[in-house]
Order: structure tokens, then sequence, then C-alpha cells
């Protein structure tokens, strides 16, 4: 059954590094993108409607990895510390962003929430980078340091904003949209870029798990023979929930939402 566990827990990984990372790879292009309020707003309702069906997938890779390789899950949680917290807070930042933004009074107050959603979606991405430099580099029971982890960390990032803008030149309409679009490229069509970028991001997750010993980290035949039905059952309903969100947001966003 660790075979199957560790299917699972590859194919939620690169669903979430896919998914999620173009809505964080938007959020880091937020002041270029949106030039004042109204540009800005367009750009968050962009995202909007998917930023929760993503996290889904991140609880549900950290449940397998609890769940399935709990050894595993231990050593790296102490190992990763520094990492993880900086992942977390990040993660935090942006998402109170996005929930405040419209709950306050003012442009300043619309302003300091839409640079707490870039700083928090550019801390996720760097701690992804500084994360996935120790399993790159074969070290992933210490937190990577020097110019290699630096370098990851920023190409690493650099890769979460090429996702967004991708993303953001399928979703966006006016000015937002042709500063995508101008980025992107206007030879061929925008969809090209995004599915580039997904694959490069589906890989980045897969690779690094190359790095760790899921084998021999699994948890015992008895737990894994519970786990992985479970998962089995489950998964078809995730994947089929997030298609029919994706379907339903399909269009092109031409106002603000909820956010």
């Amino acid at each position: 059954m660790d075979i199957p566990a560790i299917a699972m827990l590859g194919f939620f990984s690169a669903g979430w590094f896919v998914l999620a990372g173009a809505d964080l790879g938007t959020g880091m292009l937020v002041p270029w993108l949106g030039r004042d309020d109204g540009e800005r707003r367009l750009v968050l309702a962009s995202f909007a409607p998917f930023f929760l069906g993503n996290e889904v997938w991140l609880v549900a890779t950290a449940g397998v990895l609890v769940g399935c390789f709990p050894a595993l899950e231990g050593e790296l949680m102490s190992a990763q510390y520094p990492v993880l917290v900086a992942l977390l807070t990040g993660w935090i930042v942006r998402d109170a962003g996005l929930w405040s933004r419209g709950r306050g009074p003012g442009p300043r107050w619309r302003a300091g929430c839409d640079a707490a959603v870039t700083c928090g979606s550019w801390t996720v991405a760097l701690a992804w980078g500084w994360l996935l430099a120790a399993l790159l580099t074969g070290r992933p029971y210490a937190p990577a340091t020097g110019p290699t982890a630096v370098l990851t960390a920023l190409a690493v990032a650099a890769l979460f904003a090429a996702h967004g803008l991708g993303f953001a030149a399928l979703r966006l309409t006016g000015p937002p949209y042709e500063r995508a679009r101008g980025l992107v490229g206007r030879a061929g069509r925008p969809w090209q870029s995004f599915a580039l970028t997904a694959v490069l991001m589906a890989g980045l997750p897969l690779v690094a798990g190359t790095a760790l010993p899921l084998a021999e980290r699994a948890a015992s035949p008895a737990t894994l023979a519970l786990l992985v039905p479970a998962l089995l059952v489950v998964t078809p309903l995730l994947v089929t929930v997030q298609a029919w969100i994706w379907h339903t947001f399909r269009h092109r966003v031409t106002g603000p939402s909820y956010l």
C-alpha cells in the first residue's frame, strides 16, 4: 500500500502547486497589474472564487503526509521549522488581506490589505523555494543555506509569478489584461503560457520528492490499508468539486468580487 500512498502524496502536492500557484502568483503581481483601487479589485476578483478551494489541496497534502508517513512528517517538521513558520506566516497574512479588504474604511485600509496580499504571496512563494532548495540538494533534514538556497528560492518565486501571470492573462479584462498580456507575449494564445508553467509547477514537488525516503518512512501496513482506500474514495469528489468551480468561473472577470 506504500506505492498508492506515495502516488496520492505526489498527486495532491502537484495539484496544489498548479492550482494554488495560480492565485499566489497573481497575488504577487497585484501592484503591477492593478495601478489603482478599481484595477486591483479586478485583479483580486480574478482568483477570488478559487483560492479557498485551492487551499484544500495543501490540507490534503499535509493530511497524507501526517497519516501515511508520520515518522517522515515529524522529521521534516522539526528540521524545516523556520521555513514552515515563514510559509504559514505568509499564508495567514495573504488570506487576512483578502478577507479584510472590503471590511474596513477608506482607500488607505484597502491599500494596506493589497500590500498584505502581495507580501504574503511573495513570502509563501519564497518559503516554498527555500524548502525545495533543501529537498533538491538532498538535504531534507536541515534548512538550505548559502547561494544555492537564495537562487532556488528566487527561481521558484519567479516561476510562481510567471504562472500567475499566465492565469491573469486568461482571467482579466481591460488595462490589467493588457499588462499581463504584454508580459506573457502576444505570440500564441494565453493558455499556452499557463499550460507550460503548469507543467513546470507540477514537476517541482515530484522532483523534490525523490529526495525523500518515502517508502522507508511509510506507516504500518495496517494503517495504510485503512487510509489509502479512504483517500481513493475522497479524491474523485475533490477533483469533481474543483473541476466544477473552474468550469463555473471560467469566464473573464469584468467587475469586483465579494472580496
